[in-house]
């Protein structure tokens, strides 16, 4: 039998039980576009992530206290107090380091602060004007801290656009005094609205210098962070190892395994998220292939059920000349495009969907720069996952159907 007549009958028996074939491939629409939403919000966190880490600098290095977390048991080394005046004064001198530009500690803590009867909570970063430099802003009122105020450990303070509207309104935020754990800052310069950055929220940022965090909000003696900036792109691998050579000399450190600090660059931040994001993708598209096996399941119960509804119409098709396998391929055709009629609705969901959750979480989620991603290889990945279940599941069914005897099933009731 010619094929465009076995795809005819197929179609004419799918179409027969219309509502019955809609809910058997409701389970592949729903495993196609869990898979096309995980895969195109995947992508557009990666791609979100990558970004605020580039926005890092090609040239900045970072050094944080406690080793590189290698698991769970690991996770305390990160509160140790290994970054101290010492480190910076060290990391600074060129003789140790070679082609460090600038160097910063940083520190970091969310207070709550108030303005008259007004009051936020919100994150305070100590820094400098490198902080400012690797984020990429600058005050769009009034001015930056400067050295002197910083080593005088001086009450002033930017705030973000948010937190000047959350405790000023509509009016004048420069020269006002706000409060920071009983203490009062003057309001120095005022950020433009500038959204994420670096995974930070600069709209609801207030920034104050790192010596007046440290030893005034915080009171301790210890940094969460140095920050160095090399001269060039093409030495700050030399630079990032002088810097775990002269942090080692001071620690009296001789095992590099036993180092209390770690060091890293744009270049590490990026392959490891990479890698991190690429492997969480990968767990979740094989969590929503799960609702692909069961509807294959669905649909070859369902088959075995028209196999058995059919059986008169098969004996008879045997009996006017169809052969085993004509009746084989009606079958697993029917399989396949019901299979592939729920990858293509699935597709179209799964965009539909994406587009609206990446919507939702440019506008409501506080990103942005979040992009709506639609990759073609999840629309052959939906069709080929698609096909193949419906191969697969439609052969046993198809089996059956085959086997049976024309004499036995003209007779059956």
């Amino acid at each position: 039998m010619k094929l465009s007549a076995q795809l005819k009958i197929a179609v004419g028996g799918l179409r027969t039980h219309k509502s019955r074939s809609a809910l058997t491939i409701l389970g592949i629409v729903i495993g196609i576009m869990a898979i096309i939403m995980v895969m195109a919000i995947g992508q557009g966190a990666q791609d979100l992530i990558l970004g605020q880490i580039r926005g890092f600098g090609a040239r900045t290095i970072s050094v944080e206290p406690g080793r590189m977390p290698q698991g769970i048991s690991d996770m305390y080394d990160i509160y140790t107090q290994s970054l101290k005046d010492k480190e910076v004064k060290a990391i600074k001198n060129q003789n140790n380091v070679r082609g460090n530009n600038k160097v910063a500690p940083l520190v970091g803590l969310s207070e709550t602060i108030s303005y008259a009867n007004e009051k936020m909570r919100t994150t305070i970063n100590g820094a400098s004007d490198l902080w400012l430099e690797i984020l990429g802003v600058e005050p769009s009122v009034g001015r930056m801290f400067n050295e002197s105020e910083i080593k005088q450990m001086a009450r002033v303070a930017l705030i973000g656009s948010e937190v000047k509207k959350e405790l000023f309104g509509g009016s004048d935020a420069l020269g006002q005094k706000i409060r920071i754990k009983g203490n009062n800052f003057t309001v120095i310069g005022i950020f433009p609205p500038t959204g994420t950055k670096m995974m930070m929220d600069v709209d609801k940022l207030v920034l104050v210098p790192y010596s007046t965090a440290q030893k005034i909000l915080m009171s301790i003696s210890y940094y969460n962070a140095i920050i160095v900036q090399a001269e060039n792109e093409e030495i700050v691998s030399a630079v990032a190892e002088d810097i775990k050579l002269t942090i080692r000399e001071l620690h009296n450190i001789t095992d590099p395994d036993k180092d209390d600090f770690h060091v890293g660059t744009m270049k590490d931040a990026l392959s490891i998220i990479g890698g991190v994001t690429s492997a969480l993708s990968a767990l979740l598209i094989s969590i929503a292939a799960i609702s692909l096996l069961v509807g294959g399941i669905g649909i070859m119960n369902i088959m075995l059920v028209s196999v058995t509804e059919r059986t008169r119409e098969i004996g008879l098709r045997k009996a006017i000349g169809a052969t085993s396998s004509d009746i084989s391929t009606q079958f697993i055709m029917e399989a396949v495009i019901l299979t592939i009629m729920g990858g293509v609705i699935g597709i179209g969901f799964g965009a539909f969907f994406t587009w609206i959750a990446a919507y939702a979480i440019r506008i409501f989620g506080g990103f942005p720069g979040w992009k709506f991603f639609f990759p073609l290889s999840a629309v052959f990945l939906g069709i080929g996952v698609a096909a193949t279940v419906g191969i697969l599941f439609g052969l046993y069914p198809a089996s059956q159907a085959a086997k049976k005897s024309p004499i036995e099933a003209l007779r059956y009731e």
